[in-house]
């Protein structure tokens, strides 16, 4: 008897905790803010996602209703060479609009699905710190000098960012995480951050511990040939073709900073990323017969 509680203490001791040794799968899902500003796609969405099985985060988009209500309150948009500038009063706008009412309306929606999602911020748990974005250059648009440009309050993250053991614990307790586009400098100050980035560095940072797919939802069927055709899809992209579509012009714009935040993914230890259509979720990422996928 006592060899065999000596055999059963040393294999609970060498055993394996919650998610060490990549044996958990997980799902990393950011839906764009154009899916947020449709309520009947959205609603549709949220109902494949908590229907979704297993461990799930969710990071969410703004959306037209910050930029709508910054309107309202006469606070103007400030663009330097087509790059928006986060001010104090727009940072003001976008903490109440994503972390407050669109982050408790994707909530309370959720929670009517059986689905007992946790609204949350960078700053709540110290989950994901973030470094104020130092003044930076940037090539003028319109001749070949250099322009200084101080984007404000927004906030870049690391490998150091996301804070991996609480937010597993979160996991552990059945709570699925969804986050908004504020995080937290750790010294009081929030800060604005892309969704696409902060999805991208969950993803990577809970590889450590899951099994991790990375998906990229919004209106479209995936990375399209003719953004017009939406039987154009391309099946999957890799690091030759990509270099190829940006030489094309075919992948450009807002693509180009998620598919450079996908590659980013795969090379440090997410398993699969797919980009694809809002309403499609559960094809995608069950049988991935749509959308596209990207591949190292």
């Amino acid at each position: 008897m006592k060899d065999l509680k000596s055999q059963l203490k040393i294999a609970t001791s060498n055993s394996l905790s919650f998610g060490e040794g990549r044996g958990e799968g997980l799902y990393v899902i950011k839906i764009g803010g154009n899916v947020i500003d449709d309520s009947e796609k959205l609603h549709h969405f949220l109902k494949a996602f908590a229907d979704l099985k297993g461990n799930k985060i969710l990071v969410h988009g703004g959306g037209k209703m910050a930029t709508k209500l910054a309107a309202e309150m006469h606070i103007e948009a400030k663009m330097v060479e087509g790059r928006r500038i986060t001010d104090i009063e727009t940072l003001r706008i976008v903490t109440m609009v994503y972390a407050g009412l669109i982050s408790k309306n994707l909530i309370a929606q959720l929670q009517m699905h059986g689905c007992n999602a946790l609204g949350l911020s960078g700053a709540d748990g110290n989950l994901i710190k973030a470094t104020k974005r130092p003044i930076q250059k940037i090539k003028s648009k319109t001749d070949d000098t250099f322009l200084e440009v101080d984007f404000g309050f927004v906030g870049d993250l690391d490998d150091n960012s996301i804070e991996i053991k609480n937010l597993s614990k979160l996991l552990e307790s059945g709570f699925i995480p969804v986050f908004s586009a504020i995080t937290h400098d750790g010294k009081s100050q929030l800060l604005n951050t892309n969704a696409d980035t902060i999805a991208s560095a969950l993803a990577v940072s809970m590889s450590k511990n899951y099994e991790t797919s990375l998906v990229y939802c919004f209106e479209k069927k995936g990375v399209l040939v003719d953004i017009d055709d939406e039987s154009s899809v391309i099946r999957e992209i890799n690091p030759i073709n990509y270099k190829d579509l940006k030489a094309k012009g075919i992948v450009a714009d807002g693509m180009l900073p998620k598919l450079h935040n996908a590659f980013e993914a795969l090379n440090k230890g997410v398993k699969e990323v797919f980009i694809g259509k809002a309403d499609d979720l559960n094809e995608l990422v069950s049988r991935g017969f749509l959308g596209t996928k990207l591949t190292k």
